[in-house]
């Protein structure tokens, strides 16, 4: 969720941050084929405002581009995000989000081989492949929705750390079930996607260490994916909220789990509102012995601005 927030729920909106920004780049299979490549960003931002205490508006945007295989099947599309979150009380919310949408898909045929163009000892291009692609292009329209509820009780700062921070949602996305076929005359809609998670952050006995479990599921027609595991942030600078003299600094490593597919490495390090990551997938599916346990390297940058901090640059 760190890296890629609103496709994990629309809802998640505003939620972060008063500004919220976030560019990855993901590679992925250099092992086994052509690379898979992945590029995505994303922005969001809320309205919220301390006077307010029944809700706050926030909107967002994300991007993503991915480029698979030999064919260069391509995945482009861009996604407006528009969320209302509740406040239930001092310290809770509840959210609601919808995100609307346009995509475009692409296939090259050039670099394409097929069953039916084995001769029996080698593939020869020359020999048709009997498939008829009628859509090598085309776009759709899609959108989701999602709901998702936040307790914030965690002070961080030099004068006092407790409280806690859990957080849940459920959404679905491609609600409108787009044709999804290259082929002419296929008949091949995009599945709904379901997306759960629940994740929470918490100071051990007071130390300068957090702990920040999470746990997410998505299902999609008959695959599915369960990712579990936790970060443990640890503290070098801990910020002064009440003053501003001291920004925050700090390293997060988080060993997560993919269920049936790979032992995944985060390292996180924030710096006053700015944070670079990395992460890196061990391979431990039945795909080991091609891959030799090379999974995908992800590069992320993010920018948030606290709800907190924008306050003090409005007084300014």
């Amino acid at each position: 969720m760190k890296y890629s927030p609103l496709s994990v729920n629309p809802s998640l909106a505003g939620l972060n941050g008063k500004y919220n920004a976030i560019a990855n780049y993901r590679t992925q299979w250099n092992s086994v084929a052509s690379p898979y490549t992945t590029l995505g960003a994303s922005f969001d931002a809320n309205f919220n405002h301390p006077s307010n205490r029944t809700g706050f508006l926030a909107l967002g945007v994300n991007f993503y581009h991915d480029v698979a295989g030999d064919l260069n099947m391509t995945t482009s599309n861009v996604n407006l995000n528009l969320a209302y979150h509740i406040r239930i009380d001092r310290t809770s919310t509840f959210g609601l989000g919808v995100q609307f949408g346009y995509a475009q898909r692409g296939i090259d045929q050039v670099n394409g081989l097929f069953a039916s163009q084995y001769d029996g000892s080698d593939f020869d291009p020359a020999i048709s492949s009997g498939e008829s692609f009628g859509n090598s292009n085309f776009g759709y329209v899609d959108a989701g929705g999602g709901f998702v509820y936040k307790h914030n009780s965690l002070s961080q700062n030099s004068f006092r750390s407790d409280g806690f921070i859990f957080t849940a949602g459920a959404a679905a996305y491609h609600l409108v079930r787009p044709d999804y076929s290259f082929i002419q005359g296929g008949n091949e809609d995009l599945s709904i996607r379901y997306s759960g998670f629940i994740d929470a952050e918490f100071t051990l006995n007071g130390s300068r260490f957090n702990l920040m479990p999470a746990l997410y599921y998505h299902r999609q027609g008959s695959s599915q994916e369960i990712l579990g595991g936790t970060y443990i942030k640890y503290q070098i600078i801990q910020s002064t909220t009440r003053t501003s003299f001291r920004n925050d600094f700090s390293i997060s490593y988080g060993a997560f789990y993919r269920f049936q597919d790979a032992f995944v490495n985060k390292l996180i390090i924030d710096f006053s509102g700015f944070a670079i990551g990395i992460a890196y997938d061990v391979n431990v599916s039945s795909l080991t012995q091609a891959s030799r346990g090379r999974g995908g390297v992800e590069f992320m940058f993010r920018y948030y601005l606290s709800d907190k901090l924008a306050g003090k640059s409005r007084i300014k």
